[in-house]
């Protein structure tokens, strides 16, 4: 999500380009909510794909919660309480149409249900190797040479790595959310711009590194509360700055 937002890549296959092209225009409304998708031989003629690539993709969309095919009526587009939202891709296309102040604040806020008591369960957890890998990958995020790009993939490296050592495989599901929400945040205000916001993002990371390997559970939850709260802030004081997430 991180590669396809913050530079664009494009994907490749026939098969991902349909679900991508029809998952951006269901999330930015071409299709709207309730609408019927044009029959199968239109799309397929569209998107210049076979039939089977284009069922298969239907497919995934309706994995994806986006889309119900209905006997005799067509493929419907469902409502958006229907949407998967912890799917990286329903994610992604919600960031290429443009996200609100309001989509990165609740982001945030499911952030502050889950990390913190990943850190609580890695203060717990880890082991001396996995808190090793945690600050090296703290230590990095302080490298000055730092682009936009490679200090937001540094981020989600190291609370990927938190997540993981909480040792909980249930955590693992809140990476999608983790990514789109530091994706937000670094489109709307990446500190590579400036060194001294960059030393303040390194030693807040270490800091949760250093209450993890004390043991220190309570300590682990501030430290990564206070994370998520200032990059919330960061998005909130851009926002009111007037700039805008705009898609690659």
């Amino acid at each position: 999500m991180l590669e396809s937002v913050l530079t664009g890549a494009n994907t490749r296959t026939s098969h991902a380009q349909v679900v991508d092209e029809l998952g951006k225009a269901i999330i930015a409304g071409d299709f709207p909510v309730g609408s019927i998708l044009p029959g199968d031989p239109e799309l397929a003629l569209r998107f210049k794909v076979s039939r089977t690539v284009l069922r298969e993709a239907m497919k995934t969309l309706a994995a994806k919660g986006l889309i119900v095919p209905r006997a005799r009526i067509g493929t419907r587009v469902t409502s958006r309480n229907q949407w998967n939202l912890f799917d990286g891709d329903v994610l992604t296309w919600h960031f290429h149409r443009g996200v609100s102040e309001e989509f990165l604040y609740d982001l945030s806020e499911i952030r502050l249900a889950f990390e913190p008591h990943a850190a609580v369960l890695a203060a717990r957890n880890a082991t001396e190797v996995e808190i090793a890998g945690m600050m090296r990958l703290a230590v990095a995020m302080g490298d000055p040479a730092h682009t936009a790009e490679s200090l937001a993939m540094a981020d989600l490296r190291f609370h990927l790595a938190v997540v993981e050592a909480s040792g909980n495989p249930f955590m693992r599901t809140v990476g999608s959310l983790i990514e789109a929400a530091l994706v937000g945040i670094f489109k709307l205000s990446s500190p590579a711009s400036d060194r001294n916001k960059i030393d303040d993002v390194a030693r807040t990371h270490i800091k949760i590194v250093e209450q993890i390997s004390r043991r220190d559970e309570a300590g682990a939850r501030a430290a990564m509360e206070n994370v998520i709260k200032v990059g919330r802030e960061r998005v909130r004081t851009a926002l009111n700055e007037g700039r805008e997430i705009a898609a690659p």
